[in-house]
């Protein structure tokens, strides 16, 4: 029996969310007590007394990091609904005066807005449950004997985001086109229809702009206020009880690395889907609805794609010792990469007919497409991901010769390790932009632009898994967290300690696939700019695409490259002047309560103080990146027009990609570099944790976590927002002056 596009793409949904829900419920059967003097525990027998104390202590811990973790999304979401709504309006009104007094136009693109915040917000909010419910049953299964069920519990965590955040996407996006298809129910409106859908990319994109930068904010002002204070200055464990920033570290793994990475995700697929609909909309005219929806058929497949390679790690190939944590997530990445290949060919000769016409994106006419070209366009985004991944791990996992450069140059100090660190980022951006280049000239060669949409799509195809892998690592980390604060057996922590180390170099991996899917999106969401401009000016204006050379768009260009530096310029001083109140804060308190370091303390530290303090830092300094990134195209826009525009959107595109690789990789070597001196014995050349050579490495983490956690991974954000706001409002553009905005330059 032949099934439609209709059916594959819901039926690919329901069973992400089913899945999803499977996946939970194996999680929420393992009880939050001490497993310590249980057969199967390869600890020592403990006390029934000391189990309840154990027990009450990790139920208390997790209870702290949930209603941190809890509190803060509900204060940023309570921000963010209330842009929403303001922002919403502005949507409908300009969009409606954009198309000529077009209420029906302005009132679907609202509404998709609406739906795409509120999806984001439901992601993130979920990821956050999901991984605060998860993160103490990891630290309960790591108690017993081998490596299977706390990698488990873990990596299905991991599923249970990745899953349901894919499977709700796919069905909010089509669900919405569907209802939107009632009003437009000829392919010759199937244009509108695909515009009107750009709303909800916007909306997605906005929250994940506001998630990343507040919840980076939380994360990285209390990381790098614990570990000054914590381990330079006073040398007292990572994660130790006795810190008073320890609970707000954790609860920012969860609210800035799994919620805002969350909604940063959702925002990539809803935009690569929305680019690929409105440049392909024509393709429906020639080759039918099943047609234009290839992209999101795309993203269906993957999704089972995903889950069948999903029991190669819990099932088929358990993790049975420490050095198969690394295998088993690598080879969920290749695998799903490998098998995403044959699975493209024949969605693509399934769905696309033997030949479909599609709009040229510079000049007139249409090309003639056979659907092996849309295999060729999406497998090379696929491929292509993969080697940003793997080339993203040569340069952060310190089993290579770069990191460990890293790490020897902290023998000299703190300034020889930054200027590795630095230079490690800008060297490690050359592969990943020359394999973007390679895609982007292939895939515009075959399929136009939707092409490059194609790739993508292609690109993300595996999100699924990439999500798994993303929201494993913070759980691992919060797992080792819990196992210190709760005081116990060592071998728990070094347990969780080893899952941790491949979660960061696998979760460097997502980073390569999310900064390189971001630039293709970016593209993509660009040539749907002029594809739309072109559309609203029947032709008068980018006709034969974009000419660099026009005097507004040169100077534009420069901006546009500008914004970048001045988006991480600002969120780097948010973490730092948050960071400054912390250390104030945990030093004030270990100042007053000397009793804190000891041994065994007699005094409790306030973890609330800490916490408040990320809480109302996060929240204030959010604003200024989020309400620049947003309203920089739009006032660009009405009063500069669209050749402004065009080049704005060109040069942050250019300035993100680079930017965010090297940053992202200059973070990640200076934390692993750490990692590997802290593996170091104390009699070896790196001398081991407590060293000057360790202090000196804790110093390049410290500087580096917000360049991978906070102004790295939003930069993915600056890019792709731009443009799809650029995208949702380019009738609006045109309708002022033709194009040429309020100041009527030319």
């Amino acid at each position: 029996m032949a099934l439609s596009a209709t059916e594959i793409i819901l039926g690919s949904a329901a069973i992400a969310l089913i899945w999803a829900l499977i996946q939970f419920s194996i999680i929420k059967k393992i009880p939050v007590a001490d497993g310590s003097n249980t057969e199967s525990s390869a600890l020592s027998g403990a006390s029934g007394e000391g189990s309840d104390e154990t027990t009450a202590r990790l139920n208390e811990i997790y209870t702290a990091i949930y209603e941190g973790a809890d509190s803060f999304l509900k204060a940023e979401y309570a921000v963010c609904n209330i842009f929403v709504a303001c922002f919403s309006i502005i949507v409908f009104l300009l969009v409606t005066w954009g198309t000529d007094y077009n209420v029906a136009r302005g009132g679907f693109t609202a509404i998709s807005f609406l739906l795409g915040a509120g999806t984001s917000m439901a992601s993130g909010y979920l990821g956050m449950k999901v991984a605060v419910f998860s993160n103490v049953r990891t630290t309960v299964s790591a108690q017993k004997a081998g490596f299977t069920p706390c990698f488990n519990t873990a990596f299905r965590a991991g599923a249970v985001m990745g899953f349901a955040l894919c499977g709700l996407g796919m069905l909010m996006l089509y669900v919405t086109m569907l209802v939107f298809k009632g009003y437009y129910p000829e392919p010759e409106d199937w244009r509108l229809l695909t515009e009107s859908i750009t709303g909800y990319g916007l909306g997605g994109s906005c929250i994940a702009m506001f998630g990343r930068v507040g919840g980076g904010i939380y994360t990285k002002a209390a990381d790098v206020g614990a570990d000054l204070v914590g381990k330079v200055v006073h040398g007292i464990p990572e994660d130790d009880p006795r810190n008073p920033a320890t609970i707000a570290d954790n609860v920012g793994d969860n609210v800035g690395d799994v919620a805002g990475m969350g909604s940063d995700l959702f925002g990539s697929f809803a935009e690569a889907t929305c680019a690929a609909l409105v440049i392909g909309s024509s393709i429906g005219v020639s080759g039918g609805w099943d047609a234009m929806l290839f992209p999101v058929a795309v993203s269906a497949v993957g999704v089972i794609v995903c889950l069948v390679c999903s029991f190669l790690a819990t099932d088929i190939a358990p993790v049975r010792s420490e050095d198969g944590i690394e295998k088993a997530l690598k080879i969920q990445l290749i695998s799903t990469t490998i098998l995403m290949v044959p699975a493209i060919y024949f969605a693509a000769e399934y769905l696309l007919p033997e030949s479909f016409d599609l709009a040229t994106a510079v000049g007139e006419g249409t090309v003639s497409l056979e659907p092996w070209m849309a295999w060729i366009c999406v497998s090379a985004g696929v491929v292509g991901g993969l080697i940003i991944g793997l080339v993203t791990e040569y340069y952060t996992s310190h089993s290579y010769a770069p990191v460990r450069e890293v790490a020897n140059s902290c023998k000299t100090g703190a300034a020889t390790n930054m200027i590795y660190g630095i230079s490690l980022g800008y060297q490690s951006a050359v592969i990943p932009v020359l394999v973007l280049s390679i895609v982007i000239y292939k895939s515009f060669a075959l399929c136009d632009l939707y092409g490059v949409a194609l790739a993508a799509i292609g690109m993300l195809s595996n999100l699924s898994t990439g999500l798994t892998i993303d929201v494993y690592g913070p759980v691992c980390d919060n797992a080792g967290g819990i196992a210190e604060m709760a005081e116990l057996h060592p071998s728990v922590r070094e347990k969780t300690d080893a899952l941790d180390a491949a979660g960061n170099t696998t979760a460097a991996i997502g980073k390569g696939f999310a900064i390189g899917s971001a630039a293709l999106v970016s593209l993509a969401l660009f040539g749907a700019f002029i594809t739309r401009i072109r559309a609203s000016s029947d032709d008068a204006l980018f006709k034969d695409g974009v000419n660099m050379l026009e005097p507004l768009t040169f100077a534009f260009l420069l901006i546009g490259g500008m914004i970048p530096f001045w988006f991480a310029a600002m969120t780097m001083k948010s973490v730092g002047l948050a960071a400054m109140q912390m250390v104030m804060e945990v030093q004030r308190q270990f100042d007053e309560k000397p009793h804190l370091l000891d041994a065994n303390p007699t005094e409790r530290p306030d973890y609330d103080a800490c916490i408040a303090i990320s809480t109302q830092a996060s929240l204030r300094e959010m604003i200024a990146p989020g309400a620049m990134v947003i309203f920089t195209p739009l006032l660009t826009g009405l009063f500069f027009g669209v050749h402004a525009v065009s080049g704005l959107l060109v040069g942050a595109l250019i300035a993100s990609v680079q930017l965010a690789i090297s940053m992202s990789n200059s973070g990640g070597a200076w934390d692993n570099a750490k990692k590997y001196i802290e593996k170091a014995d104390a009699n070896s050349e790196l001398k081991g944790k407590g060293s000057d050579i360790h202090k000196a490495a804790v110093v390049g983490d410290t500087v580096g976590d917000p360049f991978k956690d906070t102004s790295g991974p939003a930069l993915n954000i600056v890019m792709k927002l731009m443009a799809v706001l650029s995208l949702v409002f380019a009738d609006t553009f045109y309708a002022i002056n033709e194009g040429k905005g309020i100041f009527n330059l030319s």
